[in-house]
Formats: structure tokens, C-alpha cells, sequence
């Protein structure tokens, strides 16, 4: 359970978002704002709302190994020690609605949640693989959605890196919700594959295979990371997942009800404060045969 255990917990740190969510919402803000310049505490606050509840703790395991990696990195620290004003925006958006969807459960706010909460909630009152993707990429999506102004501040491979991570956290939902279009013919193994209590996700959730753990990106330029990437990554990202990039963000506008979603592709690649003008990075430019086959063999049915 989530406790704003002392006076210094509950003061702001921070300007808080514009959200209406009742006595629960403002206590939540309280509780992010008060972690929100140590990502050592933002990682056990996003520890306790899976311990806090039974049956759910193995659904942490992804969630829990993105954020050590972004602490490796360093874009959530304070600002003023170079974290990144975007990817801590972002977390904090998802930290925040969990943590008011145990508050709500707990407490007697019967002020309305938002669809993101309540679907939190969902998840916390019926734990399945379904529930907590809806719930997870309804706030990472709501995220970006909040905070393009801040994307729009990050360099080229920065930008690119957001595409790629939402991108891949889309697929990996599809891989449960609709196996058909992840995988083609090997749909009857996505839900295995897309499972986040499961190792074998990390493939698809993990960026540890195609960008380094550093910040900021600005003393290499994009093409020559792409070329550095891990080759079964490189395959992956170009060989099955961006050629089913329409459908995927068109599967998840649906699922999610955010329309706003369709906005973030154009021509079947990721669009995310992006320009047109750089493109071509995803195009691809390694192992074009094996990429193809890939293609071919995993087309959506």
C-alpha cells in the first residue's frame, strides 16, 4: 500500500499538470512531486504499487527493467544534472496514475477517474496480461501525447530513440491483443512472446539492444548508432515490426479510444516531433535480403 507517510511527502516539489482527479489525484501529484528529483525513489515507488497489491508483482518485471535503464542513462535526474525534462515527464505521468488508482481503491474518492486510472484500477481489481498493457500504454501514450513540447527539445537521435521505444511497446501489446497482425502466421506463440512477467519480452521492451546508456545522444550521429545496433534488434525493428507500423497505431487508436494516436505516423513510419526530412532512417540498410524474408514470413494475416 502507498502511503504519504510524513509532512515532507506531501508539499510540492514541482509544478503539477492540470488533471481533475479529486482528493486522490491531488494526494498522488503529492507523492510523485515528492520523488521526482531522485530516480532512485521514483524506481521503489513504482516498486511498491506491485507489491502493494497480491497477484500482481510479476507484472513489475518489465516495467521495473525500463526504469533502471533509463536511470543508467540518466534521464531521470534533476535537470540540472543533465536528466531529460521529456523522459521524466513522461514517467512521472505513469507514476502518477497508478499511484492514484491504489489511492482510489483504498480511500473513498468517489470523485470520476480518468479512463487511464480507472483503467489502472481494472487491472488492480482483475490482474491479466490484457489489463495491464491497456492500462500501462494508456498512460505511456497519454504521456507523449501531453508532452511533445518537451520532445521537440531533444536532438534527431533522441527523437528517434522516443519513436522507437513507443513503437515497440505498441507491438508488444499487439502481440497479446491481436497476434494476428504481430506475428502472421506465428500468431499462435505472440501471447507467450508479449507476456510482461515473461524474459522473452525484453525483446521488445528493452532499448538496450539499439541505443547506448548515455545522455545526451549529441556526440554521435543517428546513422552511425544504427549501425552500431545489435544485429537480432536491427532485424526486428526493420524486418517485422516497422513494416506493420500503419496497423499497429491503428490498432491501438482503437483499443485505447485515442485517436490522437493516428497523428503520430505518417506513411507507415513513426512521426513522433519528427520530420519528414529525416525519414530515412526507416529505411533500414543492413542485411535487406533477411529483412525481406522477415517480412514475408510473419505478413499479418
Amino acid at each position: 500500500m502507498l502511503l504519504v507517510d510524513s509532512p515532507e511527502r506531501t508539499r510540492w516539489s514541482g509544478t503539477p499538470r492540470t488533471r481533475d482527479g479529486g482528493r486522490a489525484g491531488s494526494a498522488a501529484a503529492a507523492v510523485v512531486a515528492a520523488v521526482r528529483d531522485d530516480p532512485a525513489a521514483r524506481l521503489a515507488l513504482a516498486a511498491r504499487f506491485y507489491d502493494g497489491t497480491a497477484g500482481i508483482r510479476p507484472y513489475r518485471r518489465a516495467e521495473l527493467a525500463f526504469m533502471r535503464w533509463q536511470i543508467r542513462r540518466g534521464v531521470l535526474g534533476p535537470p540540472g544534472a543533465g536528466g531529460s525534462p521529456w523522459w521524466r515527464a513522461v514517467n512521472e505521468e505513469l507514476l502518477r496514475d497508478t499511484v492514484e488508482a491504489e489511492l482510489r481503491l483504498r480511500g473513498d474518492d468517489r470523485s470520476a477517474p480518468s479512463t487511464r486510472v480507472d483503467r489502472w484500477m481494472r487491472f488492480l481489481r482483475d490482474p491479466s496480461v490484457r489489463t495491464w498493457y491497456r492500462a500501462h500504454n494508456s498512460s505511456i501514450v497519454a504521456g507523449y501525447l501531453a508532452h511533445r513540447g518537451l520532445a521537440d527539445l531533444e536532438n534527431t537521435a533522441e527523437r528517434f530513440f522516443m519513436n522507437a521505444a513507443l513503437l515497440r511497446v505498441l507491438y508488444a501489446d499487439c502481440l497479446v491483443s491481436d497476434p494476428g497482425l504481430a506475428l502472421g502466421r506465428f500468431a499462435p506463440v505472440g501471447r507467450l512472446l508479449g507476456d510482461p512477467r515473461r524474459r522473452a519480452t525484453d525483446v521488445f521492451l528493452s532499448l538496450r539492444n539499439i541505443l547506448p546508456a548515455r545522455y545526451p545522444l549529441d556526440d554521435v550521429g543517428l546513422g552511425d548508432l544504427l549501425d552500431a545496433e545489435n544485429h537480432l534488434g536491427h532485424l526486428l525493428d526493420y524486418g517485422v515490426i516497422l513494416p506493420r507500423a500503419a496497423g499497429l497505431y491503428e490498432h491501438a487508436a482503437r483499443d485505447l479510444d485515442e485517436p490522437a494516436l493516428l497523428d503520430l505516423v505518417h506513411d507507415g513510419r513513426p512521426a513522433y516531433a519528427w520530420s519528414r526530412e529525416d525519414d530515412e532512417v526507416w529505411r533500414g540498410r543492413r542485411a535487406p535480403r533477411t529483412r525481406h524474408l522477415l517480412e514475408a514470413a510473419t505478413r499479418p494475416r
